[in-house]
């Protein structure tokens, strides 16, 4: 099928086709321009979690072959990419914490008025490629309007040539409750702290966060929200910040009265515990594990400082 889409952009350098994913795809021949092919997914059965991981890492490795420079091909999270190596190697291993994204810089081969060079952000949600990728394509030379002109085309034209189960996908994504313990090796600045409050909000999430040294967050909400916010944070610049834990329950009819009822927290607010030493960063633990074990969640205390709380 062909589709009136990434005009004016050039060939792909080592060209290939769309198949059903972002790299599992390509054919010599394609263009990113009008006339672009894509080929729409087979019907298939429903993958497990480790096989939509297996297909990712698969379709990372041929993307790495296929753009070998390493100014072309860029995996922007290391730590992610670790992640869901280690889930695929290990059966025994958790979900990954954080999706896989990548850079593609892509440059017109020959010199022409009508082709430019622009990037391609992706970001591969955890059921890539049951759903589609995460895609914004950008260029300098392009103004601000036809950028997002061209990205609206671009999900307009995924969904409606590529996109087989992604219906099904979603409805499962937002019929999911979940609960992320996020720990931080402190968190002091004002700002991050008042986007966490303020971001959480935004995307109904409810929890805390103890500023200091650890820093403690959890949030809890529909999983795609829990996803954002994670995503959101995780930008910032930090000394280290990781999922220390994470819970996900699957929602019977997942209406609002449902998703109330899984609530441990009632909103989101900051909890300091007595806060002491010399800089006035370090809580009280023992508040904060009375505080965990008021709210049923004392078990996390050993996940976050590998000992029993009283």
């Amino acid at each position: 099928m062909r589709g009136q889409l990434l005009s004016p952009f050039p060939p792909v350098s080592r060209g290939y086709r769309w198949a059903h994913g972002v790299g599992s795809c390509l054919q010599p021949g394609t263009r990113l321009r009008p006339g672009w092919e894509v080929e729409a997914p087979r019907e298939t059965t429903e993958m497990t979690n480790r096989e939509e991981a297996e297909i990712q890492i698969s379709e990372l490795d041929l993307l790495s072959s296929m753009f070998p420079y390493e100014e072309e091909f860029i995996v922007t999270d290391q730590v992610a990419l670790a992640e869901l190596k280690h889930y695929v190697e290990n059966e025994s291993a958790e979900m990954p914490s954080s999706k896989v994204q990548f850079i593609l810089n892509v440059k017109p081969e020959v010199s022409n008025a009508s082709m430019v060079e622009f990037s391609m952000a992706c970001a591969l949600p955890f059921k890539y490629p049951t759903i589609l990728p995460e895609i914004t394509v950008r260029s300098s030379l392009l103004s601000r309007a036809q950028q997002i002109h061209l990205n609206s085309d671009l999900k307009t034209y995924l969904t409606e040539n590529c996109s087989v189960t992604t219906s099904n996908a979603t409805q499962s994504e937002d019929t999911t409750f979940t609960r992320l313990w996020i720990y931080s090796h402190h968190i002091y600045n004002k700002q991050k702290r008042k986007n966490i409050i303020d971001w959480a909000k935004e995307l109904s999430l409810s929890g805390f966060c103890m500023p200091g040294k650890p820093g403690v967050v959890c949030v809890e909400g529909l999983q795609s929200s829990c996803e954002e916010f994670w995503s959101r944070v995780r930008k910032l610049t930090w000394k280290r910040i990781l999922i220390r834990h994470r819970e996900d329950v699957s929602l019977e009819g997942g209406g609002h009265a449902e998703i109330q009822k899984q609530r441990k927290f009632s909103t989101l607010e900051e909890k300091c515990f007595d806060a002491h030493g010399a800089r006035g960063n370090h809580m009280d633990l023992g508040q904060l594990y009375r505080f965990l074990e008021e709210k049923g969640c004392a078990d996390i205390f050993q996940m976050y400082f590998g000992v029993e709380g009283h």
